[in-house]
């Protein structure tokens, strides 16, 4: 996986406390639209951030209350668009065990991988080296992805 092309815009580490989220979000909406997504792309870019946030606080690091995640915030380099990136120290997963549960299944819980990979345009998971995971999501505008296969 490639490490980031553009320097971020924001950076920024919390710790692993759900209450934490709710400014990650508002910053993240900001400087989506900003970054030239409309108001339906920047929702979806923010919610599949959030969620992919919650699974590191929950599973990654078992909700413990002082892991450490960093957040990057970049434009991308070609055009309107926003890639989020998401580094943690928390227990490595092997990302070909990240699934979603069947569809089919109706139950609550278990459909985050889901819906992560649907509300982004580029979503990119893989254990870091030193220990944690790395995870990427890319949006751009919706004008710019239509007719994309």
């Amino acid at each position: 996986m490639a490490e980031s092309l553009t320097e971020p815009e924001i950076q920024v580490q919390i710790l692993s406390r759900p209450e934490l989220l709710a400014p990650v979000r508002s910053m993240a909406n900001a400087l989506a639209q900003d970054a030239g997504l409309d108001d339906m792309s920047a929702c979806h870019l923010v919610l599949a951030m959030d969620e992919a946030l919650t699974n590191v606080i929950r599973h990654g690091y078992a909700g413990s209350p002082d892991g450490r995640i960093w957040i990057r915030l970049a434009r991308l380099p070609d055009g309107p668009g926003l890639r989020v990136e998401i580094l943690d120290r928390a227990r490595t997963v092997d990302p070909d065990q990240l699934r979603s549960r069947d569809l089919d299944e109706i139950r609550p819980g278990g459909l985050g991988m889901h819906l992560i990979r649907s509300l982004v345009d580029r979503f990119e998971h893989a254990a870091r080296s030193e220990g944690g995971m790395r995870m990427v999501l890319e949006k751009r505008p919706a004008h710019a992805t239509a007719g994309v296969a």
